[in-house]
């Protein structure tokens, strides 16, 4: 399908039809989410040989394992012999997964190690070519990335200039970073592409949608105003990942403690430590100001919060929501219960923030299929064209302030690159 007239970055419009149309999700789902890394796991979650877990590459669901010679793996959660889900489990510690349905089993590698009756197949299969498909892996700093398209660049080429805002949240300490507390899933009936672009920068929602929310967190007091002020805030993108906020170093620690003061005497006491590792503007202004951001295509995290998240697709009107809390490995016990919980407090199926931004994603998708509302479409034009790289402290396009729709921008300018590309040949490295 011909897209290149559906997204307009020049003059800042979008076309409604690719938040519900089953046409353009097909071509998403091969053209983005065949090619792309992405997020599969964080390697605290697989740390012996034989732990495994299961998710999913767009609609591929795959089995993410740590093989007998330490490496992770991951390949294709789907029998080669006829196509049946291999494991249902959400995640354990396995020699092996075996299908229910002929008893072919399959190493923590993706290799056919085995089949039910196998005297019945001698000398009708070769079993080294019958094993499921592995993607590529790379790691960076504990986040696990898979790509099934042998012709990506590699992930450090992928993230580019981005990976110095990655490592704000990343590479606190030596010790590096761990996921607590498990996996939380929501259902949104809404197009997965809204909850990544307002992730990557739609920091004009915030204090008029979550009013509510933030009131509701101080039972009904006066709110600080913990939103940046223009003059220092902004947008950065590259390769069509986006970061946004302010740079008080404040905003997000002081909502995050208003009830729970030990996680700002806990930063506190870390800003010098960091500052060591990160420079201090990112350790001192960037961490714990009010900040939200997405890795192209559907990973999206919020610093200081330490919520981590992926916008799993499941059809051009539904999102099944993954998300995990992250905390330093070295944070004391007090403090990582205090972040897991206030995570549960504002970002997941009970939160008060998380609550707001699903009704408003639902409401958008279902309202855009409508015949004429279709025909006109929607404004992303806020600040179009003042992205600059050149700042000498900021790497990537900066845009100032945060307040516009510039990253959205080169986020769906991203999505055009993949969605008109016919091989990553096609497809800019560096955006």
């Amino acid at each position: 399908m011909d897209v290149t007239g559906l997204i307009n970055t020049r003059e800042g419009w979008v076309d409604r039809r690719i938040f519900w149309d089953q046409a353009i999700y097909e071509q998403e789902l091969e053209r983005v989410f065949a090619r792309a890394w992405l997020f599969v796991a964080h390697e605290s979650e697989l740390p012996r040989p034989g732990d495994f877990l299961t998710t999913y590459m767009g609609q591929d669901s795959v089995i993410v394992a740590r093989h007998t010679d330490g490496r992770i793996r991951v390949f294709t959660n789907s029998c080669t012999h006829r196509g049946n889900r291999i494991c249902f489990a959400d995640g354990g510690n396995a020699r092996q997964f075996t299908c229910n349905y002929h008893g072919w089993s399959f190493g923590t590698d993706g290799a056919l190690m085995g089949l039910h009756e196998e005297a019945h197949y001698a000398g009708w299969i070769d079993k080294s070519h019958w094993g499921l498909q592995n993607a590529r892996v790379e790691t960076y700093k504990g986040l696990v990335f898979a790509c099934f398209d042998a012709d990506a660049p590699s992930l450090e080429d992928y993230l580019g200039d981005y990976r110095w805002y990655l490592d704000i949240v990343l590479d606190q300490t030596d010790e590096g970073t761990e996921f607590i507390g498990g996996c939380v899933r929501n259902d949104f009936q809404a197009n997965w592409k809204f909850g990544v672009e307002n992730f990557t920068g739609d920091s004009l929602h915030a204090s008029w949608t979550h009013d509510s929310g933030a009131k509701a967190m101080t039972y009904g007091k006066p709110v600080p105003d913990f939103m940046p002020v223009e003059q220092d805030s902004f947008h950065a993108n590259a390769n069509g990942h986006g970061w946004e906020g302010g740079t008080d170093g404040l905003g997000t620690l002081g909502i995050m403690s208003l009830r729970r003061p030990v996680i700002m005497a806990y930063y506190q006491q870390k800003r010098a430590q960091m500052a060591r590792r990160l420079g201090e503007l990112r350790a001192t202004r960037l961490f714990g100001s009010v900040v939200s951001a997405s890795v192209f295509p559907n990973f999206s995290y919020l610093p200081g919060i330490g919520t981590m998240r992926v916008w799993h697709p499941k059809g051009p009107r539904r999102i099944e929501l993954r998300a995990w809390t992250i905390v330093n490995r070295d944070m004391p016990d007090e403090v990582r219960n205090a972040m897991r919980d206030a995570c549960m407090e504002t970002f997941s199926p009970s939160g008060v923030f998380e609550m707001d931004d699903g009704e408003n994603w639902e409401n958008a998708t279902r309202a855009n299929e409508g015949v004429v509302t279709r025909r006109q479409r929607l404004h992303y034009g806020l600040r179009v064209g003042t992205s600059r790289r050149d700042d000498p402290d900021l790497p990537g396009n900066i845009s100032r302030p945060m307040y516009s729709d510039v990253n959205q921008l080169a986020f769906y300018q991203r999505w055009m690159d993949f969605m008109t590309g016919q091989s990553w040949r096609d497809i800019p490295r560096v955006r």
